[in-house]
Order: structure tokens, then C-alpha cells, then sequence
């Protein structure tokens, strides 16, 4: 079945870059659109960032925009957020997520921390 695993997240200074990934299985991956996803602690879930099959089309939360970058490669099912210039406001836990099916299917999520 679908199987999403993200990886990469860490702590980082304010300022800092971190490369995430998120590796997929079990379903069609160059049919499908995928998502990165965070969640801060007492906050809802937030969409951060979107790309389309073939990455023709990418879509990023206002508050990312300029600083993340949202890419993929189909030849090795995996979907990648650059993060670039990260602030505290960053900190949450990011997950990965597609809709397959009649499901959502997300990640176990990797925790990224921007503190000085």
C-alpha cells in the first residue's frame, strides 16, 4: 500500500537551509500531485507547498514563497522541499502527503527545529 517517508529535517540556526525528502511506494507517483505539509505545536495543519505530476505547476504558501522550493523526480518516486533562509516561524513538523484513491496518505513526518 501507499508509503510515504520523509527525511532530513534537524536543527537549525535562523538563516539556515535544510533539504527534505520524501521517498514514495505503493501507488502510481508520476500520476500523482504531492504536498509537503506542516504542523507547529497548537497550530492546524498547514499546506506549505504543491507540484503537479510532472512539476510543470508548483504552488507555495505565502508565507514560504521565495524561500522554499518544491521539486520532484519520477525516475526515483521522491519529492524534495529545499528550505532556504529558515526563522523560528518555520519550526513544526513536515509532512508529506498525496491523495490516492479515496485516501489522503501522509508520512511519518520529520521534525524541523530553527532556533539560535
Amino acid at each position: 500500500q501507499v508509503q510515504l517517508v520523509e527525511s532530513g529535517g534537524g536543527l537549525v540556526q535562523p538563516g539556515g537551509s535544510l533539504r527534505l525528502s520524501c521517498a514514495a511506494s505503493g501507488f502510481a507517483f508520476r500520476q500523482s500531485a504531492m504536498n509537503w505539509y506542516r504542523q507547529a505545536p497548537g497550530k492546524e495543519r498547514e499546506l506549505v507547498a504543491t507540484i503537479t505530476r510532472t512539476g510543470a505547476y508548483r504552488n507555495y504558501a505565502d508565507s514560504v514563497k521565495g524561500r522554499f522550493t518544491i521539486s520532484r523526480d519520477n525516475a526515483v518516486n521522491t519529492v524534495y522541499l529545499q528550505m532556504n533562509d529558515l526563522k523560528p516561524d518555520d519550526t513544526a513538523m513536515y509532512y508529506c502527503n498525496t491523495m490516492w484513491g479515496a485516501t489522503s496518505s501522509w508520512g511519518q513526518g520529520t521534525q524541523v527545529t530553527v532556533s539560535s
